[in-house]
């Protein structure tokens, strides 16, 4: 086998390293067509409740941002309807939050009025691929990556 072929070979499979790990990862428009919005005839908490969020999906918040944000929150100020102190403030009315970590995460308007309309929602993300705690899921992310350069690296120099 000559060198190109083993170096089409090589970067073939980093690619579909790459492209697993991608493909792992799923992105979900809240509320989606009606986006981000005071719910009329749904509510959040059930639409997340039906989908399945593992580390390393994330959530596409689409909303006007003249007139509402999304604030991710603790439990309290979840529960309260508390906008003083988010952990994280978005207003660009296209927000894309990735979870990092397993667990329940909650998101709240940043109009105090909308959230007492009940726009906000907790979503419990579980670990990637059964792991047990958000540490190995966020190492077990990056290793793909890592595993991928380790092989192209060790076959580019044994091709000779």
């Amino acid at each position: 086998m000559n060198y190109h072929m083993k170096l089409y070979h090589v970067l073939g499979l980093f690619a579909v390293l790459c492209f697993m790990k991608a493909a792992s990862a799923m992105e979900v428009r809240v509320g989606g067509s009606s986006g981000w919005t005071v719910p009329t005839t749904f509510s959040y908490n059930e639409w997340a409740e039906k989908n399945r969020f593992q580390v390393g999906d994330s959530l596409l918040f689409v909303y006007n941002s003249d007139k509402d944000s999304v604030y991710q929150v603790t439990k309290e100020d979840y529960d309260q309807c508390n906008t003083a102190k988010p952990i994280k403030k978005h207003n660009d009315g296209h927000t894309t939050i990735r979870f990092y970590e397993s667990g329940a995460h909650y998101f709240i308007s940043g109009n105090y009025e909308n959230c007492q309309k009940n726009e906000k929602m907790v979503v419990k993300v579980m670990a990637y691929r059964g792991s047990s705690n958000a540490a190995s899921s966020s190492r077990y992310l990056s290793s793909i990556g890592g595993v991928g350069a380790f092989v192209a690296s060790f076959l580019l120099l044994h091709i000779a």
